[in-house]
């Protein structure tokens, strides 16, 4: 049974932003539990497993299935994804069928493109494995509204050496989380 007190997700969204509008978004996506079905990292390159490759080339077809959108850097990392999406002025949309808009998503907004990824990946994924239903991806998702230049340039930077830094990450169950604040220094975006 429904409880508001107990079932209520308060958002990580800029209250009354509109995240339809034109512009760059660094955008961090994980898996359920954090786990680490998307492959492994190997010195400083990530081995895509099976699951991992259907992340990418679904991450790749976003412009496919949504008008004025296009992609700049990603990577996909063991148990979390990057990428940066850039909505046109002429607004993101359906250019053709995609899952429905999740619940409390505007239909042309990067919430909207967000869910149609993961979902899509979630299908691809239980329809691979035989896990109808199973989770995929954790429930919400990380942005960062790029607003200059510099700041793409960052995120590109620490998009691209994400592998490299991987043994640091905090998002690493065997890493070394002591190192992070140094990964930080240099990347912070």
């Amino acid at each position: 049974m429904y409880d508001p007190r107990k079932h209520h997700r308060r958002s990580i969204r800029w209250f009354a932003y509109d995240y339809a509008q034109a512009g760059a978004y660094f955008v961090t996506i994980c898996t359920a539990d954090r786990q680490g079905p998307l492959g492994q990292v190997e010195g400083m390159e990530v081995r895509l497993s099976a699951l991992g490759q259907i992340a990418a080339a679904c991450w790749r077809a976003i412009p496919e299935h949504f008008e004025d959108v296009e992609l700049d850097a990603f990577v996909v990392m063991p148990n979390h994804m990057h990428g940066i999406v850039v909505i046109g002025d002429g607004r993101a949309r359906h250019a053709s069928p995609l899952p429905a808009t999740p619940i409390g998503s505007q239909r042309q907004s990067l919430g909207s493109i967000v869910g149609a990824y993961k979902s899509a990946v979630a299908r691809r994924v239980n329809e691979t494995g035989g896990t109808p239903g199973a989770a995929v991806w954790q429930r919400n998702y990380y942005e960062h509204v790029i607003r200059s230049e510099q700041k793409l340039s960052r995120i590109r930077r620490y998009i691209e050496a994400n592998p490299a830094y991987w043994m640091l990450d905090h998002e690493n169950p065997q890493g070394n989380c002591y190192g992070q604040s140094e990964k930080q220094q240099i990347f912070t975006y």
